[in-house]
């Protein structure tokens, strides 16, 4: 009996577990929360003079990583200075929270049911708060994420509870259950 894709990736991503994907990805903690690698940095470099002015040196064209959260677990809410491209791969729904500069929230299911609104690509614009978590029931989601300019940890922000709250006090039970700090 031949087994269709179809099934196959049905039971395949039944029989994935998070610490499978940590192993096999050689994955490390973040500072947000959950896990992560390095997949792609690009050799070439974008030279600080031609970069806006809030980068304090040279970046790479892009880059590029594998992102992981299990139930239980969330990104904290952080920016960073260069758009982020994210990308469903396996697990079930990420819901990516980003409150943009004029204070409105937008929600993103990212993931593979399109017949729920779901996507399987969001961009997060650069110098928004943004945060993610799997959706209740979910075991991990598994995800990339694309940033260009190239990501660098001197252009990451993680957000205090406080202070983010102050500047967006509509979304204070939000921003206080998705902060480390």
């Amino acid at each position: 009996m031949q087994v269709s894709s179809v099934h196959y990736n049905t039971y395949f991503y039944r029989m994935l577990t998070v610490q499978q994907l940590v192993n096999q990805y050689h994955m490390q903690p973040h500072p947000e929360g959950g896990y992560y690698k390095e997949t792609y940095r690009s050799s070439g470099l974008i030279p600080h003079a031609a970069l806006p002015a809030a980068f304090t040196g040279d970046r790479s064209f892009a880059t590029a990583i594998y992102f992981l959260l299990e139930q239980g677990n969330f990104s904290a809410f952080h920016k960073i200075k260069s758009d982020e491209c994210w990308h469903f791969y396996a697990g079930q729904t990420l819901e990516v929270l980003v409150i943009m500069p004029n204070g409105v929230l937008e929600v993103v299911q990212l993931g593979g049911n399109i017949g729920h609104n779901e996507t399987f690509q969001y961009t997060v614009p650069a110098n928004c708060w943004f945060a993610s978590r799997p959706i209740a029931g979910a075991t991990f989601s598994f995800v990339g994420c694309t940033v260009a300019p190239g990501f660098d940890f001197a252009d990451f922000e993680l957000a205090k509870a406080d202070a983010l709250v102050a500047t967006y006090p509509q979304h204070e039970a939000l921003i206080r259950s998705l902060c480390r700090q």
